[in-house]
């Protein structure tokens, strides 16, 4: 009898143990107004355009319309990137539909702050607000902010908050579309949408920036610019034969005419060659039209002289 209540007794206070753990572990995080509630008036100073150093309300300026306002907390790669992907590949397109967006700096030195975002201008749309918060790094009273997190997001209608977010590790989610579609009635992109778009984006700057260094036709020290982003499509892994055939034919008509592009490609070639990792470049197919082209375009060796008579024996003096 005795046994069976320890048991009991103590099957109980593992129930209650448990019970407490999962509770500690679903704890929610919350920041600023939650849904439902009240987006109260907040002055900030302008950074930018018609705003710049000028006191800004920027519940008043929108007027009820679809806001999405950002809290920067911490100044976080994260949380700057979130912001940037959020504000340039989905929220400025809606401008015409109604939809404000703000990011709000909070800081307990303004005018430091106040630089620095002077000069991180540039990475965002012309139609986002940025604002300097007047309340220090607590920011607005009548919102809450948890200084705990890195960066609150808050989106809302009518002056009311219909979505919040308190971001300890910033990252763009589909929850975060969802709710800025829903303020403006529309199906919001797809996350895989929307990082695809990042992706071709920024593969399209890095290509533009080796084109611009050195100059394209030109051989620096990391070779012919233009070459080097030909060759990148020549020995990329994913593509198909038909697509190593068309990058291959490219290259050739590029380096048709001009010696030094044809001198830089047999240099390249010849170097993968006599390295032993040509396995290491591309598909099969561009292994062979590797090694076809470090024997086609390697230096010829010097021709012999035109004239080639024995050297005349030296007269006897007599």
């Amino acid at each position: 009898m005795v046994r069976g209540c320890f048991s009991v007794s103590g099957l109980s206070a593992l129930m209650i143990l448990l019970s407490l753990g999962v509770a500690g572990a679903e704890d929610p995080v919350f920041s600023g107004p939650q849904p439902g509630e009240k987006l109260p008036s907040f002055k900030v100073t302008g950074v930018r355009g018609e705003f710049k150093e000028k006191e800004v309300d920027f519940i008043s300026l929108s007027a009820g319309k679809p806001v999405v306002l950002f809290f920067f907390h911490e100044y976080t790669r994260p949380a700057f990137g979130l912001a940037r992907t959020l504000t340039r590949l989905y929220t400025s397109s809606k401008a015409k539909k109604g939809m404000r967006v703000a990011l709000v700096f909070l800081s307990d030195d303004p005018a430091e702050k106040m630089k620095w975002a002077q000069k991180v201008q540039k990475y965002f749309p012309e139609d986002v607000l940025l604002g300097v918060s007047r309340d220090g790094r607590e920011g607005p009273g009548a919102y809450g902010l948890n200084r705990k997190v890195t960066l609150t997001l808050l989106v809302g209608k009518e002056g009311q908050a219909t979505a919040s977010f308190a971001l300890i590790q910033p990252a763009l989610s589909q929850a975060i579309l969802d709710a800025i579609a829903s303020v403006i009635g529309e199906k919001a992109p797809t996350l895989k949408d929307i990082q695809a778009t990042e992706r071709a984006e920024m593969q399209k700057m890095r290509e533009l920036n080796q084109r611009r260094k050195p100059q394209r036709g030109r051989v620096g020290r990391g070779g012919d610019a233009e070459l080097s982003a030909l060759l990148r499509g020549l020995i990329n892994k994913q593509a198909t034969e038909v697509e190593v055939k068309e990058a291959a034919r490219k290259i050739e008509k590029y380096v048709a005419g001009k010696e030094a592009a044809r001198q830089d490609l047999a240099r390249r070639m010849t170097s993968i060659v006599n390295s032993g990792k040509v396995a290491s470049y591309g598909t099969p197919a561009a292994q062979q039209v590797i090694r076809g082209w470090a024997k086609k375009y390697a230096e010829p060796p010097q021709k012999p002289s035109r004239r080639s008579d024995p050297p005349r024996e030296k007269k006897k003096s007599t």
